[in-house]
Protein backbone atom coordinates (compact mmCIF):
# COMPACT_ATOMS: atom_id res chain seq x y z
CA UNK A 1 0.00 0.00 0.00
CA UNK A 2 1.22 3.51 -0.94
CA UNK A 3 -1.05 6.01 -0.06
CA UNK A 4 -0.69 9.47 -2.23
CA UNK A 5 2.64 8.08 -3.42
CA UNK A 6 4.38 8.86 0.19
CA UNK A 7 5.34 5.36 0.95
CA UNK A 8 4.19 3.30 4.02
CA UNK A 9 6.00 4.03 7.02
CA UNK A 10 6.37 0.71 9.38
CA UNK A 11 5.80 2.23 12.57
CA UNK A 12 3.08 4.88 14.10
CA UNK A 13 3.85 8.42 15.54
CA UNK A 14 1.67 9.72 18.31
CA UNK A 15 2.39 13.11 18.94
CA UNK A 16 -0.75 13.75 21.92
CA UNK A 17 -0.10 12.02 24.88
CA UNK A 18 0.73 12.69 28.24
CA UNK A 19 4.09 11.28 29.57
CA UNK A 20 5.95 13.83 31.52
CA UNK A 21 5.21 12.99 35.06
CA UNK A 22 3.69 14.67 37.98
CA UNK A 23 2.74 18.09 35.47
CA UNK A 24 -0.65 17.08 34.90
CA UNK A 25 -3.57 14.16 34.81
CA UNK A 26 -0.94 11.92 32.86
CA UNK A 27 2.09 10.25 34.35
CA UNK A 28 3.12 10.59 38.15
CA UNK A 29 6.16 9.16 38.13
CA UNK A 30 9.28 8.62 36.11
CA UNK A 31 8.45 4.68 36.29
CA UNK A 32 4.93 5.44 35.08
CA UNK A 33 6.07 6.97 31.70
CA UNK A 34 8.69 4.41 30.86
CA UNK A 35 5.98 1.60 31.75
CA UNK A 36 3.65 3.54 29.45
CA UNK A 37 6.48 4.09 26.72
CA UNK A 38 7.10 0.28 26.80
CA UNK A 39 3.50 0.07 26.26
CA UNK A 40 3.40 2.37 22.88
CA UNK A 41 6.29 0.64 21.74
CA UNK A 42 5.10 -2.48 21.86
CA UNK A 43 1.62 -1.44 19.73
CA UNK A 44 4.04 -0.21 17.04
CA UNK A 45 5.07 3.41 18.18
CA UNK A 46 8.49 4.52 16.60
CA UNK A 47 8.30 8.16 17.26
CA UNK A 48 6.60 10.18 20.39
CA UNK A 49 6.53 13.95 21.29
CA UNK A 50 4.68 13.97 24.66
CA UNK A 51 2.08 17.40 25.67
CA UNK A 52 1.41 17.79 28.85
CA UNK A 53 -1.47 20.50 29.28
CA UNK A 54 -0.71 24.10 29.15
CA UNK A 55 -3.48 27.38 29.53
CA UNK A 56 -2.59 29.59 26.67
CA UNK A 57 -3.53 32.41 29.55
CA UNK A 58 -0.18 31.35 31.29
CA UNK A 59 1.94 32.49 28.64
CA UNK A 60 1.43 36.09 28.90
CA UNK A 61 1.54 35.79 33.25
CA UNK A 62 4.42 36.71 35.11
CA UNK A 63 5.13 33.25 36.48
CA UNK A 64 5.42 31.38 32.94
CA UNK A 65 9.34 31.53 33.01
CA UNK A 66 8.95 29.80 36.63
CA UNK A 67 6.81 27.62 35.51
CA UNK A 68 8.53 26.67 32.02
CA UNK A 69 12.03 26.23 34.27
CA UNK A 70 9.91 23.60 36.03
CA UNK A 71 8.42 21.77 33.08
CA UNK A 72 11.97 21.81 31.30
CA UNK A 73 13.43 20.34 34.30
CA UNK A 74 10.29 17.48 34.42
CA UNK A 75 11.25 16.93 30.64
CA UNK A 76 14.67 16.46 31.25
CA UNK A 77 14.25 13.61 34.02
CA UNK A 78 11.73 11.89 31.55
CA UNK A 79 14.23 12.16 28.10
CA UNK A 80 16.99 11.10 30.30
CA UNK A 81 15.35 7.72 30.71
CA UNK A 82 13.84 7.04 27.59
CA UNK A 83 17.35 7.50 26.40
CA UNK A 84 18.28 5.22 28.60
CA UNK A 85 15.38 2.74 28.20
CA UNK A 86 14.39 3.38 24.26
CA UNK A 87 17.74 4.08 22.76
CA UNK A 88 16.29 3.85 19.14
CA UNK A 89 12.99 6.13 20.19
CA UNK A 90 12.27 9.80 18.49
CA UNK A 91 11.09 10.99 21.97
CA UNK A 92 10.13 14.83 21.64
CA UNK A 93 8.33 17.37 23.28
CA UNK A 94 5.44 19.67 22.82
CA UNK A 95 2.13 20.85 24.44
CA UNK A 96 -1.38 20.38 24.34
CA UNK A 97 -2.09 24.68 24.43
CA UNK A 98 -5.54 25.31 25.79
CA UNK A 99 -6.75 28.09 24.57
CA UNK A 100 -8.47 30.13 27.33
CA UNK A 101 -7.08 33.50 25.92
CA UNK A 102 -8.03 34.51 22.44
CA UNK A 103 -4.86 36.35 20.81
CA UNK A 104 -1.73 34.05 23.20
CA UNK A 105 2.05 34.70 21.94
CA UNK A 106 3.03 31.29 20.38
CA UNK A 107 6.33 32.28 19.68
CA UNK A 108 8.39 29.70 22.38
CA UNK A 109 9.74 27.17 19.92
CA UNK A 110 8.88 24.35 23.29
CA UNK A 111 5.10 25.14 22.61
CA UNK A 112 5.51 24.07 19.70
CA UNK A 113 5.44 20.19 18.39
CA UNK A 114 8.87 18.31 18.83
CA UNK A 115 10.90 21.60 17.40
CA UNK A 116 8.39 21.88 13.91
CA UNK A 117 5.79 24.86 13.01
CA UNK A 118 3.28 22.77 14.85
CA UNK A 119 1.31 23.33 17.64
CA UNK A 120 -1.32 21.26 19.49
CA UNK A 121 -4.30 23.58 20.64
CA UNK A 122 -7.82 22.56 21.96
CA UNK A 123 -10.97 24.64 23.09
CA UNK A 124 -11.54 25.23 26.99
CA UNK A 125 -14.21 22.81 28.19
CA UNK A 126 -14.41 20.92 25.41
CA UNK A 127 -16.88 23.26 23.55
CA UNK A 128 -15.79 24.80 20.47
CA UNK A 129 -16.75 28.66 20.78
CA UNK A 130 -18.12 30.41 17.49
CA UNK A 131 -14.72 32.99 17.80
CA UNK A 132 -12.74 29.83 17.23
CA UNK A 133 -11.80 29.77 13.80
CA UNK A 134 -10.60 33.90 13.60
CA UNK A 135 -8.29 32.84 17.02
CA UNK A 136 -6.74 29.84 14.64
CA UNK A 137 -6.65 32.19 11.71
CA UNK A 138 -4.75 34.68 13.89
CA UNK A 139 -1.79 32.05 14.76
CA UNK A 140 -2.01 30.56 11.74
CA UNK A 141 -1.17 34.30 10.26
CA UNK A 142 2.10 34.37 13.10
CA UNK A 143 3.12 31.46 11.49
CA UNK A 144 1.98 28.64 13.52
CA UNK A 145 -0.02 25.55 12.08
CA UNK A 146 -2.71 24.85 14.79
CA UNK A 147 -3.61 21.35 14.71
CA UNK A 148 -6.88 20.56 16.84
CA UNK A 149 -6.64 17.97 19.53
CA UNK A 150 -9.69 15.35 19.30
CA UNK A 151 -12.20 17.92 17.93
CA UNK A 152 -14.99 14.76 18.10
CA UNK A 153 -15.28 15.43 21.77
CA UNK A 154 -16.22 19.30 21.34
CA UNK A 155 -20.05 20.77 22.29
CA UNK A 156 -21.13 23.39 19.53
CA UNK A 157 -20.73 21.67 16.52
CA UNK A 158 -23.36 20.79 14.31
CA UNK A 159 -24.50 18.33 11.74
CA UNK A 160 -23.01 19.94 8.63
CA UNK A 161 -20.02 20.38 10.55
CA UNK A 162 -19.95 23.68 9.11
CA UNK A 163 -17.39 25.06 12.54
CA UNK A 164 -14.96 22.69 11.27
CA UNK A 165 -14.84 23.35 8.10
CA UNK A 166 -14.25 26.66 9.25
CA UNK A 167 -11.20 25.74 11.30
CA UNK A 168 -9.58 24.01 8.30
CA UNK A 169 -10.26 27.05 6.24
CA UNK A 170 -8.55 29.09 8.95
CA UNK A 171 -5.28 26.88 8.50
CA UNK A 172 -5.86 23.83 11.04
CA UNK A 173 -5.68 20.63 10.69
CA UNK A 174 -7.70 17.99 13.17
CA UNK A 175 -6.54 15.24 14.99
CA UNK A 176 -8.69 12.35 16.67
CA UNK A 177 -7.96 10.27 19.02
CA UNK A 178 -7.90 6.26 18.56
CA UNK A 179 -9.91 5.30 21.67
CA UNK A 180 -12.81 7.52 20.65
CA UNK A 181 -13.12 5.19 17.25
CA UNK A 182 -14.28 2.17 20.42
CA UNK A 183 -16.29 4.39 22.71
CA UNK A 184 -13.49 5.29 24.92
CA UNK A 185 -15.42 8.79 25.78
CA UNK A 186 -19.16 7.81 24.65
CA UNK A 187 -21.48 6.92 21.73
CA UNK A 188 -21.15 10.65 20.75
CA UNK A 189 -17.77 11.29 20.00
CA UNK A 190 -17.38 7.71 18.73
CA UNK A 191 -20.36 9.10 16.04
CA UNK A 192 -18.73 12.11 15.64
CA UNK A 193 -15.30 10.99 14.59
CA UNK A 194 -17.01 8.50 12.20
CA UNK A 195 -18.92 11.51 10.49
CA UNK A 196 -15.48 13.58 10.39
CA UNK A 197 -13.79 9.97 8.52
CA UNK A 198 -16.66 10.15 6.46
CA UNK A 199 -16.52 14.03 5.28
CA UNK A 200 -12.42 13.55 4.82
CA UNK A 201 -12.04 15.90 7.58
CA UNK A 202 -10.10 14.13 9.62
CA UNK A 203 -5.58 14.29 9.09
CA UNK A 204 -4.02 12.94 11.75
CA UNK A 205 -5.03 9.84 14.63
CA UNK A 206 -2.76 10.14 18.04
CA UNK A 207 -3.81 8.37 21.14
CA UNK A 208 -3.77 10.97 24.32
CA UNK A 209 -2.30 8.40 26.28
CA UNK A 210 -2.29 9.52 30.13
CA UNK A 211 0.44 7.10 30.43
CA UNK A 212 -0.33 5.88 34.18
CA UNK A 213 -1.53 2.55 35.89
CA UNK A 214 -4.95 1.64 34.93
CA UNK A 215 -5.27 4.42 31.84
CA UNK A 216 -5.75 1.69 28.53
CA UNK A 217 -3.74 2.47 25.84
CA UNK A 218 -6.14 2.34 22.39
CA UNK A 219 -4.40 2.57 19.70
CA UNK A 220 -4.53 -0.79 18.92
CA UNK A 221 -8.40 -1.56 19.48
CA UNK A 222 -8.96 1.41 17.38
CA UNK A 223 -7.00 0.85 15.00
CA UNK A 224 -8.65 -2.68 14.10
CA UNK A 225 -11.76 -0.85 14.43
CA UNK A 226 -10.60 1.68 11.74
CA UNK A 227 -9.47 -1.65 9.75
CA UNK A 228 -12.78 -3.49 10.20
CA UNK A 229 -15.13 -0.50 8.49
CA UNK A 230 -12.64 -0.95 5.94
CA UNK A 231 -10.16 2.29 6.15
CA UNK A 232 -7.02 0.34 5.93
CA UNK A 233 -5.51 3.06 3.72
CA UNK A 234 -7.14 5.84 6.28
CA UNK A 235 -5.14 4.00 8.90
CA UNK A 236 -2.27 4.56 7.05
CA UNK A 237 -2.16 7.74 6.68
CA UNK A 238 -3.77 8.98 9.75
CA UNK A 239 -1.60 7.15 12.20
CA UNK A 240 1.17 6.50 10.28
CA UNK A 241 2.30 8.76 7.10
CA UNK A 242 0.19 12.02 7.93
CA UNK A 243 1.92 11.89 11.69
CA UNK A 244 5.07 11.68 9.86
CA UNK A 245 5.46 13.71 7.94
CA UNK A 246 4.41 16.38 10.79
CA UNK A 247 7.61 15.00 12.81
CA UNK A 248 9.81 16.37 9.41
CA UNK A 249 7.52 19.56 9.58
CA UNK A 250 5.38 19.15 6.74
CA UNK A 251 1.85 18.77 6.19
CA UNK A 252 -0.83 16.01 5.89
CA UNK A 253 -1.55 14.50 2.60
CA UNK A 254 -5.03 14.67 2.18
CA UNK A 255 -7.60 12.19 3.57
CA UNK A 256 -10.30 9.98 1.25
CA UNK A 257 -13.56 9.85 3.21
CA UNK A 258 -14.37 6.91 4.67
CA UNK A 259 -17.42 5.35 2.64
CA UNK A 260 -18.66 2.51 5.36
CA UNK A 261 -18.57 5.11 8.26
CA UNK A 262 -21.71 5.72 7.04
CA UNK A 263 -23.99 2.87 7.77
CA UNK A 264 -21.85 2.65 10.64
CA UNK A 265 -23.08 5.90 11.74
CA UNK A 266 -26.77 4.31 11.10
CA UNK A 267 -25.93 1.88 14.40
CA UNK A 268 -25.10 4.68 16.54
CA UNK A 269 -27.70 7.29 16.13
CA UNK A 270 -30.29 5.17 18.78
CA UNK A 271 -28.14 4.96 21.34
CA UNK A 272 -28.20 6.89 24.98
CA UNK A 273 -25.80 9.70 24.64
CA UNK A 274 -23.61 9.42 27.60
Amino acid sequence: MDPGGAGVIESYRDFHNHLVPGVDDGSRTVDDAMHSIARMTEAGVGAIITTPHLNASYISSPGYGQLMNFLDGRWRGVRNAARGAFPGLDFRRGFEVRLDTPGPDLSDPRLHLGGTRFVLVECPGFRAPATSPAVLARLAESGHVPVIAHPERYFGIDDELSLVRSWKRAGAYLQGSYGSLVGQYGPRPRTLILRLLRTGLLDYLSSDFHGRPGYTFHLEPGAEELRRLGGEAQLELLGRVNPGRLFDDGPPLEVPPLAEAEAAMHAFRDWPDG
